[in-house]
């Protein structure tokens, strides 16, 4: 609050919104640029505007935006125009440019927001940035539900979320008494690669004393610039405090977290950062260790891996997120084969997604869990591992999307995000409104959930003409036909019964093959 020369308090009236055309306009014309060969159906800038403009409507009712047709006056021909009305007040009028050209349509469509702005004082209360906002919620309706546009603030967020943030060491801490401890090692973080392990007691950062200090407090304390150093003394149970020098960097958050299960390793996959893959990789390497049944590998001999009695990948509540984070995961348990293939009207949309390396796992037997939540990405990784008879997916149908979304940064710092391409199986299956269907499905209630691993554990496979229907599917197919595959297996919440279930097949050799076998061989599959 500022003072006169009295000293006395003087209320400062906030600054104006303003309205920034040019600014606008650039993130028109780019956006118009970055739309036009990359939508999965062609549609020109006059389409794309027509409907944008509608976000004028949605933010103040009164004002109306009409295209009005050609008309024919005296034999005259009259250009098509756009008119924004206010009530019974004509605010804006402007002929019509050319369909095609992006620059021209930018400039009107800047011009009509800005007589909008100078005339509402209902957009003017919501903001420059709820203008641009409104007109792409709008454009984007007559599309997909999954293109987007981000504002600025919400963009910088959303891409701190896939990347990271700033430096930090990849560390959680607790208390412990009047004691500071690591209850989590982000693995994607530098502490981790340092060998910091939870339990550990954090001593010191940079020479401050943690002593008495709240956890919340200490934890600010890592953060940092990316790239400048920080000093930790750590102290094991046990054993005198040492130091450890690290170097701060922008960690991802962590996405996949490990545990044992009696004899089997579980993975909760929460989502699909840039670096999931690579959690997912330490995390295997520290399950199949070299090493012989001893546990030493003899003198002169190479170690052979251990191979693992079962991996559970738990993937329900996972929404997904980057593609080819998927394809990376589903690499480390395939020798080799195709992950998924995508097919958009651009032709960079287009791709054969194959992987070919090796199964870290050496063949250990994995399931897979699903639910209705389980979408994009997820859906990919199981849809992988399932149609190459590599895991069997335990569940009820997930979401079914099957849309990639490809990134556009805007000159405002926004991001669009435009559907540009659709996922297709190994086996040729569309994953967009079908999702996965499990090879053994427990949302259909207990009694049925019995009857399938009675059948599975003599053998045969009760879903099997379920997985089979769905894998036949192929593109394009009528939402009837969806919804008459998808009740076989009703989309529903995770329950314990999934994880009793993995368990059950894990433990079965013969109750594992029969619901792998439920998938039809890839070499038998449709051409596709």
């Amino acid at each position: 609050m500022a003072q006169d020369n009295a000293g006395q308090p003087q209320t400062v009236a906030p600054a104006a919104p303003t309205f920034s055309a040019g600014m606008t306009r650039d993130v028109l014309f780019a956006a118009l640029g970055f739309l036009g060969p990359r939508t999965l159906e062609a549609h020109s800038p006059r389409e794309f505007c027509i409907w944008g403009l509608d976000g004028l409507t949605a933010i103040d009712p009164t004002i109306a935006v009409t295209d009005n047709p050609a008309e024919d006056h005296d034999k005259q021909h009259i250009p098509e125009t756009l008119s924004i009305t206010q009530g019974q007040t004509l605010l804006f009028k402007r002929v019509f440019p050319a369909d095609g050209n992006r620059s021209a349509w930018a400039d009107l469509v800047t011009a009509a927001m800005q007589s909008a702005w100078e005339h509402s004082s209902t957009i003017r209360e919501a903001g420059a940035d709820a203008l641009l906002q409104g007109f792409f919620d709008e454009l984007f309706n007559h599309m997909d539900p999954y293109s987007r546009y981000l504002g600025p603030t919400p963009a910088i967020a959303d891409r701190t979320k896939r990347t990271g943030q700033s430096g930090t060491v990849g560390l959680t801490l607790g208390a412990k008494g009047h004691a500071i401890i690591v209850t989590a090692v982000n693995a994607n973080g530098p502490a981790w690669e340092a060998g910091v392990d939870t339990g550990q007691r954090l001593i010191a950062v940079n020479g401050r004393s943690t002593r008495g200090q709240a956890p919340e407090i200490v934890q600010s304390w890592l953060d940092g610039e990316d790239r400048t150093s920080i000093s930790l003394a750590l102290a094991s149970r046990g054993q005198r405090p040492s130091t450890l020098k690290l170097r701060r960097a922008q960690v991802p958050p962590e996405t996949v977290f490990a545990s044992a299960d009696g004899p089997y390793t579980l993975l909760r996959i929460t989502s699909f950062s840039t670096q999931t893959a690579e959690e997912i990789s330490q995390y295997l390497d520290q399950v199949v260790e070299d090493e012989t049944p001893d546990g030493q590998p003899a003198s002169g001999a190479k170690a052979s891996p251990k191979r693992p009695a079962g991996i559970i990948i738990d993937l329900r509540g996972d929404r997904g997120g980057v593609l080819q984070q998927a394809v990376t995961a589903a690499a480390l348990f395939l020798d080799h084969g195709v992950a998924v293939t995508t097919h958009g009207r651009d032709p960079q949309a287009n791709h054969i997604w194959a992987v070919q390396g090796g199964d870290m796992t050496s063949g250990a037997p994995i399931v897979i869990l699903v639910d209705g939540r389980t979408a994009s990405a997820a859906e990919i990784l199981a849809a992988a591992l399932s149609d190459h008879r590599r895991a069997v997916v335990i569940g009820s149908e997930t979401l079914g999307k099957g849309l990639v979304q490809v990134i556009g940064q805007m000159p405002n710092g926004g991001e669009l995000f435009v559907t540009w391409s659709r996922n297709q199986a190994p086996l040729g299956w569309p994953i967009q409104g079908l999702g996965i269907m499990p090879q053994v499905c427990t949302s259909r209630g207990a009694d049925d959930l019995h009857g399938q691993l009675s059948e599975l554990k003599g053998g045969t496979a009760p879903q099997a003409a379920a997985v089979q229907l769905a894998r036949a599917a192929r593109y394009p197919v009528p939402v009837s036909r969806i919804l008459d595959i998808r009740r076989h297996c009703p989309a529903a919440i995770g329950t314990d019964a999934d994880m009793d279930t993995a368990r059950f097949l894990l433990s079965s050799v013969t109750a594992y093959k029969a619901a792998l076998e439920a998938v039809p061989d890839e070499n038998t599959a449709p051409l596709h």
